[in-house]
């Protein structure tokens, strides 16, 4: 089963977060940690990480904290879960540029490609503003529309 890792469960939480609690100072870590009852250091370390790719915006001192570096619409699902874990890889054989044994016997290779590249698409699709409960962001997907549509 593919799942999220739990640093990018709680990055995408802390994002929610923010996009739903939009302030003119930042929000601390501890604040976001309490909210959703996420271990403390951890999530101090998701959020540095966030920061240091440009999600979002670290600000010192005494009431210092984290907002978003852009606005929620423009992060998408994909780049939050791509800078917490890295690469997204539903198979070892798409993860290293190594050859695997079975190369030229191998039958499942690019179909599970192609589902890892619907899985990302997908990803990329859903931003911050979809995941959060702001008013007035529109949902992307309308009643009784698929939200994956997986074709091989």
């Amino acid at each position: 089963m593919l799942r999220l890792t739990k640093k990018a469960d709680y990055g995408l939480m802390a994002l929610k977060y923010l996009a739903e609690h939009p302030v003119d100072d930042s929000l601390s870590a501890r604040d976001i940690a309490e909210a959703y009852h996420i271990p403390p250091q951890l999530l101090a370390k998701i959020l540095q990480r966030l920061a240091k790719v440009g999600i979002l915006r670290s600000h010192a001192g005494m009431s210092g904290g984290y907002s978003l570096e852009k606005p929620p619409r423009e992060i998408s699902a994909f780049e939050v879960i791509r800078a917490i874990d890295g690469p997204l890889f539903i198979t070892s054989c798409g993860a290293t540029q190594s050859s695997c044994d079975l190369t030229e016997s191998c039958t499942i290779k690019e179909p599970l490609a192609r589902v890892n590249d619907s899985i990302s698409d997908l990803l990329r699709n859903i931003s911050i503003a979809d995941l959060a409960e702001t008013p007035g962001a529109a949902p992307r997907s309308g009643p009784g529309q698929e939200l994956v549509t997986i074709r091989m």
